[in-house]
């Protein structure tokens, strides 16, 4: 059959993702690959140098995806599906344009792990990601903003006549690059090909990071296969050593179940080697990925076969599906490193998915360099590497043809907004006028008029765009008619402390408080306030300004809209957090009490509560919160809030329901 590009649906019980937490992400969220100055200074000279480019002050200008809960109901996403006689794929572009299924048709097999549910948690840089499939992460150290986010998509002629491809892209705003996916199956190919290219259209070097994240089943008898003798091991101990493979410890660590807890091994395939991985099982069967020598670096992360690992597997699905391990192709040596591109520059590459059949035998054998010399020659039979480059070649022809009649799906107009900014021309990833929402229309009305309009009283202010652009628009900008100015001096303390000015901000945040003849709310920047004395150590002045704003924002904000109920939400938890750290849980209390009954509900809340009686002395109380059974839903990866207000209650072992433990 000749490929076809199709609309299409899955239907799967899905929790829905919820509103956005509307306020500022000051603070980047606990990200788990961090390393000490003196771990890093013990790094070979390139790593050390990468390991320390480019880290993130906080995930603005997005924010934090947190409303989601765990109660799933039967829905329907839409999918794009790209098919040949040989493979089928499943994309669905309105969720980071994971490609949600990979299936080989002459044997029937699914190559990747496909969640049979829709279930965010919190592992993504900005709060909500998902488990299963291929994702593409871009942007900075660990899952991307744009993990529950939709991608632009259409149809794009595919190299050397081959029909079409799906092309998907968006405007990553981490480090305001654009970039693209394109997506083919040549006639008769069992393999999918991908051509990605990042772009820098402006005029400084950006912090780049890039991984291919594929999720593939895992099993007692699965192995990883990598040409590598070596691996940097990184676990939550937040250490990075360099070990041999497969042994390590008494433990071959190329079968992902014989670790104990989760970890990364990310390998050092030698210069000039060919880039690939394979996942396989006992009958020498799954899935390889390979690709140009720019995607240098690859990766296998486990869960690990203790407990926590396992309670994870569970919470990211539902009761009675495999497990997965995740096999990753990225720019740099380890997930710890950011690579500089160049102003005006950009990087590209292809990469290559598809079956493979190998000697098990081989494949399991005690003799590593067999196994990997055996599965290498392998691919080189079923995909050369000489077509991989001859196919990267005849991409690039391509990579700049606009898409053909109506798109397939349609991401944010967030890079409409920059393309109107900076007048930058992007061949092959158009971001027309059309697609600018509400969201981008206070700023384009800055743009334009030198004025930001200011948001209604009862709803939290919106997002706050910070590139240094858009900073110098906001120190020349006027108040617009009407307005006191407060929101303004907010929007700006917002982009100055994500330039690293606090001082500036804090003075923009003062500023905004004490307009003259100003009503408008005062919680927004109070709240910015507040952060910034707890990151200065100042405990008491962050609980008295948490509860000045909690005060100010029931008072002004519509709990019965979503926006408003985020925001009384987010801004009580994080009060709670501060009141507790200045000694004050009755006035803790009485933020919880306040809340509406939908957010004084939800896990994290009633975690929260069980901490106050903890800290009132009321210690029977809070025991009974944990034997009522909740469930905080936005849980951190790697976060042990659970275990140590467990450790604080009792002696007893932590039931398992509450073991997300990472580490010994």
């Amino acid at each position: 059959m000749p490929t076809t590009v199709r609309r299409s649906t899955r239907t799967l019980p899905l929790a829905p993702l919820g509103p956005e937490n509307p306020l500022p992400a000051l603070l980047p969220l606990d990200e788990a690959h961090t390393l000490e100055e003196s771990e890093r200074a013990a790094l070979p000279p390139q790593m050390a140098r990468q390991v320390g480019y480019g880290p993130l002050r906080t995930v603005l200008p997005t924010r934090v995806l947190d409303g989601y809960g765990r109660r799933r109901a039967p829905a329907t996403l839409e999918t794009v599906v790209l098919e040949n006689d040989r493979l089928r794929v499943t994309v669905q572009p309105g969720l980071g344009g994971r490609i949600a299924s990979l299936f080989h048709k002459p044997t029937g097999r699914e190559l990747l792990y496909v969640n049979p549910v829709f279930q965010p948690a919190d592992f993504a840089l900005n709060g909500a990601w998902y488990s299963g499939g291929v994702e593409w992460n871009i942007g900075a150290t660990g899952h991307t903003t744009l993990s529950c986010a939709p991608l632009h998509a259409a149809r794009v002629p595919a190299p050397g006549g081959d029909g079409a491809m799906v092309r998907l892209w968006e405007w990553e705003r981490l480090r305001d690059t654009p970039f693209q996916v394109d997506l083919w199956l040549p006639d008769e190919s069992d393999f999918l090909y991908v051509g990605v290219r990042i772009r820098n259209p402006h005029h400084r070097t950006v912090p780049v990071y890039w991984w291919s994240n594929i999720a593939v089943p895992e099993e007692e008898t699965t192995r990883v296969l990598v040409p590598a003798e070596e691996t940097w091991y990184f676990a939550y101990e937040r250490r990075l050593r360099r070990i041999p493979v497969p042994e390590w410890q008494g433990a071959d660590l190329t079968y992902p179940l014989h670790s104990r807890f989760p970890a990364d091994y990310f390998y050092e395939v030698p210069d000039g080697a060919r880039r690939w991985i394979a996942s396989l099982d006992e009958k020498g069967q799954g899935l390889v990925q390979t690709s140009t020598d720019l995607l240098r670096g690859r990766k296998l992360f486990v869960w690990g076969a203790g407990p926590g690992g396992r309670r994870w597997q569970q919470w990211l699905t539902e009761p009675g599906t495999p497990g997965y391990a995740e096999i990753q192709a990225g720019l740099a040596r380890t997930q710890l490193e950011h690579v500089p591109l160049e102003a005006g520059g950009e990087f590209s590459w292809l990469e290559a998915y598809g079956p493979l059949a190998a000697d098990p035998a081989a494949v399991h054998g005690a003799d590593w360099a067999r196994a990997r010399s055996h599965t290498g020659k392998r691919l080189e039979a079923a995909l050369p590497r000489t077509t991989v480059d001859a196919a990267y070649t005849a991409w690039l022809s391509c990579a700049d043809t606009e898409p053909e009649g109506e798109w397939l799906a349609t991401g944010s107009g967030w890079g409409a907004l920059e393309v109107e900014r900076g007048g930058f021309a992007l061949p092959g990833t158009p971001f027309p006028a059309a697609t600018l929402g509400a969201a981008q229309q206070p700023w384009l009305h800055l743009l334009r008029t030198g004025t930001l309009p200011g948001s209604a009283g009862d709803q939290p202010p919106g997002p706050t765009l910070v590139a240094g652009e858009w900073r110098e628009l906001l120190e020349s900008a006027h108040p617009a008619q009407g307005s006191s100015g407060s929101e303004l001096d907010y929007h700006l303390g917002v982009a100055q402390w994500h330039a690293g000015d606090r001082s500036q901000a804090v003075r923009s945040w003062e500023r905004s408080l004490g307009h003259p003849g100003g009503r408008g709310p005062t919680w927004p920047a109070l709240r910015c306030l507040a952060v910034a004395d707890r990151q200065d150590g100042h405990p008491a002045r962050a609980a008295e300004r948490y509860l000045a704003a909690v005060r100010d924002a029931r008072a002004r904000l519509d709990a019965a809209t979503p926006a408003g109920r985020a925001a009384l939400g987010a801004l009580a938890r994080e009060a709670v957090e501060a009141l507790l750290d200045a000694g004050r849980p009755d006035d803790a209390a009485e933020v919880l009490d306040g809340l509406p009954d939908a957010e004084a509900q939800r896990g994290r809340c009633r975690l929260l509560r069980a901490r106050v009686l903890l800290a009132r002395g009321e210690t029977a109380a809070a025991r009974a919160v944990f034997d009522g059974d909740f469930e905080v839903e936005d849980l951190r990866e790697g976060e042990e809030v659970l275990n140590a207000a467990w450790e604080a209650l009792t002696d007893d072992p932590l039931p398992a329901r509450y073991d997300f433990r990472m580490r010994p």
